[in-house]
């Protein structure tokens, strides 16, 4: 597995070390539905109240992780205020990541040749990689990248920006850090799609350290399907200066059949099948979408716990999803022969594919 097969394993590029970092504030669903009827039970429809508290107490999220010190934030900040703490969050938590990562590598801050960081929850200019510099003391002179509006999908786009800024500096190692403070998108109205939004996202930061030849896991094949049609589908749309979550009661069916659709012509330039690949990194959407993938692409459901478990524990932690989803399969046992899928995929509405794999072929 790898780019070319005239490259050889030590020109390879591969994941060193993985860090994923959750706010320290944790919340179970039944707390957040008690905290968003007090503060919006008057203004909401009795719909609205009963779809609210349906999406909550579905069984497939327990609890979720935000970037906030008290509910209360959510409901009396001012955007202003709103876009301070996406800033410091977003900097602490993907700092904090990368640390890890770095730490899991063998590396250092001063090893750190470039960066690329993925959000879709704030903007910032200049971009969280600016922030990420100073606060993890990087060099001054380092290549850094920002990317935004991937949406869910941004993780492995991230990672083909990082691929060849790790083949072309084999003495250090590159960042890839996905980074989502959900909370900081907070809206409510009747609005079935914000209240659902509300049951659903969490926060969270993910790093990953690629270098050449060395690591656990090895960059394989990738693969993009976008699909503007369904681009109202899953998106985010401004509404009085703020971001609204934007999601149509069509959605699982659609994404499924667009990732589907990538997985099998993935499958099919590589000449593999669905059954070669033993670990799926799948984005953690909803329940539904979960089963709709399993199902057209054929995966058991100890191919799909570790999927399940990410949403549980953590709820949908857009683009950072699947580097949970991926650290869970780690944390299962694995064997030197296993294959890695991590599909990503969302707002555009696109869909993302790459192969990992820890031995070379």
């Amino acid at each position: 597995m790898g780019s070319s097969s005239r490259e050889g394993p030590e020109s390879r590029v591969r994941i060193a070390g993985l860090g994923c970092a959750s706010p320290d504030y944790c919340i179970d669903q039944e707390e957040a539905l008690e905290h968003l009827v007090k503060h919006y039970g008057a203004e909401l429809t009795d719909h609205s109240l009963e779809l609210l508290e349906q999406f909550l107490a579905h069984p497939s999220i327990q609890r979720r992780h935000f970037a906030i010190r008290d509910p209360e934030e959510l409901f009396t900040e001012d955007p202003d205020a709103r876009m301070e703490r996406f800033a410091a969050s977003a900097t602490e938590l993907g700092a904090r990541a990368s640390r890890l990562a770095l730490e899991k590598a063998g590396a250092t801050p001063s090893d750190v040749v470039a960066l690329v960081v993925n959000t879709c929850t704030g903007y910032l200019c200049p971009g969280i990689s600016n922030y990420l510099i100073e606060e993890l003391g990087l060099r001054k002179d380092i290549p850094a990248y920002d990317l935004v509006g991937s949406g869910c999908g941004g993780a492995v786009p991230n990672l083909e920006m990082c691929r060849p800024l790790a083949t072309k500096n084999p003495d250090g190692v590159v960042l890839s850090i996905s980074v989502e403070i959900c909370s900081a998108t907070f809206q409510m109205s009747d609005d079935p799609a914000l209240l659902l939004s509300n049951a659903l996202f969490g926060d969270g930061a993910a790093a990953a350290v690629l270098r050449r030849g060395r690591g656990e896991l090895e960059l394989g094949p990738s693969l993009r399907l976008h699909e503007p049609r369904y681009r109202d589908d899953i998106r985010y749309v401004y509404r009085n200066g703020q971001l609204h979550n934007q999601l149509t009661i069509s959605l699982p069916a659609k994404s499924s059949r667009v990732v589907n659709k990538l997985v099998e012509q993935f499958l099919d330039e590589n000449r593999l099948r669905a059954a070669d690949i033993q670990h799926w990194a799948l984005h953690p959407g909803g329940e539904k979408i979960i089963n709709r993938l399993g199902e057209k692409i054929g995966l058991s459901e100890k191919q799909l716990q570790p999927v399940r478990d990410v949403l549980r524990e953590y709820g949908n932690l857009s683009s950072v999803s699947v580097w949970f989803v991926l650290r869970r399969i780690m944390e299962t046992g694995t064997t030197p022969e296993d294959r890695f899928m991590m599909l990503s995929f969302g707002a555009g509405l696109s869909a993302h594919a790459i192969l990992l794999g820890r031995k070379s072929e």
